[in-house]
């Protein structure tokens, strides 16, 4: 017989009644009513063997004959920390149609690995046509249309793949519960089947996910908490670029991004984002700054974009896209309070250029040049690039890595670089001229003269 109860779409935990606040996680209104049954014994597949384990010395593990899966991606490489691990369970969200099951039938069918793809939403027919599309055979590949979680696992001990890639987790099912498909109940209880089985195979399995409206990915919040590493496939869908983002990554830093560009025949990987993300025009234009970032251990060039107007409105706008706007709020009083520029009254719009997000500090300084130069409608010198955080009082502040800074903007041909005072640079640049200031106001004086 059938009975009702509440579970929280943060955390997991059921109640018998509905509430408004979550006991356990302490958020509000997220509880949603499901229809649960007993629970049933369901086989997760595993066989004696593999179910069994003993207790071993942690330098008597062999890790040798374990080593990490290379694909043929340098950017999943890169944000991987260097390969998939074996026995490690990936999580990977986005928004509808910004290409995560491209990317991930690119993988399959670039690995000389032997690989099942599980797809819960499109047929074989349909995945045989898009990696037509992408105009890439694979002997190694094979597609199953599977929903139910015991039958999947049947299969893969059939085939005996070295990576299984489930698409998604939302659309999968589990005998143990009677529940809806994409309920929590259901998600947590399929991916502790795939974490259970991944751990005990040492079988790498990559979990697709939906998010929600707010971002977040769809199911408790518990779900990511099981799984080894959670990637973020992000942009906009007007824009061709697109950032694989790591949330969370036990095996790696979570400061990597990868960085691609979708064509009609799939993802192409942007090796060099600095010459695609600077604009080609010749001529200087007012409201544009150059800032030298950091994302992980690769070093970027990005183009700030900043239009300074009067307001007509009443209320001046501040508007951002790819850039935090709380925190150009805080840069625009900074402005006013030790530059004496009366940005009050006047809207003020930023952009960074390619759809990208940028959380380097190290583009504060970029940021303020460009509004100041289309404030005053004077454009900076075409060769002039920005790397440095800019504090409560109007300082300077150094940033990290500004060797690897220094050698990104030689190479693509800038002359100066401004930095902060306070930054110790290790290396003797031969085609770069650094300036170091230590304040807004030594900064102001010196920014626009350096056209002449």
């Amino acid at each position: 017989m059938s009975k009702t109860a509440f579970y929280c779409q943060n955390c997991g935990n059921h109640f018998p009644k509905w509430l408004g606040q979550c006991s356990a996680c302490k958020e509000w209104n997220t509880l949603a009513e499901e229809v649960v049954y007993n629970r049933k014994k369901a086989s997760t597949g595993l066989s004696k063997n593999e179910a069994s384990s003993k207790p071993e010395k942690i330098n008597e593990i062999d890790n040798s004959n374990n080593p990490r899966i290379l694909i043929k991606d340098e950017e999943l490489n890169r944000v991987l920390g260097g390969g998939i691990v074996p026995g490690s369970l990936i999580l990977i969200g986005g928004e509808p149609g910004i290409g995560k099951s491209t990317l991930l039938l690119q993988i399959s069918l670039a690995l000389k690995n032997k690989v099942l793809y599980v797809s819960g939403e499109e047929s074989q027919q349909q995945i045989k046509r898009r990696a037509d599309r992408i105009q890439d055979n694979s002997d190694s590949c094979y597609i199953l249309n599977e929903t139910n979680v015991e039958a999947i696992i049947k299969h893969i001990r059939s085939v005996r793949p070295e990576l299984v890639i489930i698409d998604s987790i939302q659309t999968l099912q589990t005998d143990a519960i009677d529940s809806s498909p994409g309920s929590v109940s259901q998600i947590k209880e399929s991916a502790s089947h795939f974490l259970k089985y991944a751990k005990k195979t040492n079988l790498p399995i990559l979990l697709v996910g939906h998010i929600t409206k707010d971002g977040g990915i769809a199911g408790p919040k518990i779900l990511e908490h099981m799984v080894d590493v959670v990637l973020h496939f992000e942009g906009d869908r007007n824009h061709i670029y697109r950032i694989l983002r790591s949330k969370k990554n036990r095996f790696g830093s979570t400061a990597e991004i990868g960085i691609y560009e979708m064509l009609n025949n799939g993802l192409r990987q942007v090796k060099n984002p600095s010459e695609l993300l600077l604009s080609n025009s010749k001529e200087p234009l007012s409201g544009n700054a150059i800032a030298s970032t950091i994302e992980g251990i690769r070093p970027i060039m990005i183009e700030v974009q900043a239009l300074v107007s009067s307001a007509v409105y009443g209320t001046p706008q501040r508007s951002t896209t790819g850039f935090n706007s709380k925190r150009l709020n805080m840069l625009l009083a900074v402005l006013e309070k030790k530059a004496g520029f009366k940005l009050g009254a006047k809207d003020v719009f930023l952009n960074i250029t390619g759809g990208i997000k940028i959380e380097d500090p190290a583009i504060d300084l970029a940021v303020i040049s460009a509004i100041l130069s289309s404030n005053l409608n004077l454009s900076l010198k075409k060769g002039i690039c920005f790397a440095a955080e800019i504090g409560l009082s109007g300082e300077l502040r150094a940033v990290s890595k500004i060797d690897q800074r220094i050698n990104e903007a030689e190479r693509l041909g800038f002359k100066t670089l401004v930095i902060a005072e306070a930054t110790k640079v290790s290396i003797t640049p031969k085609n770069i001229k650094i300036l170091k200031y230590s304040r807004i106001e030594d900064l102001l004086k010196n920014l626009f003269r350096e056209q002449d």
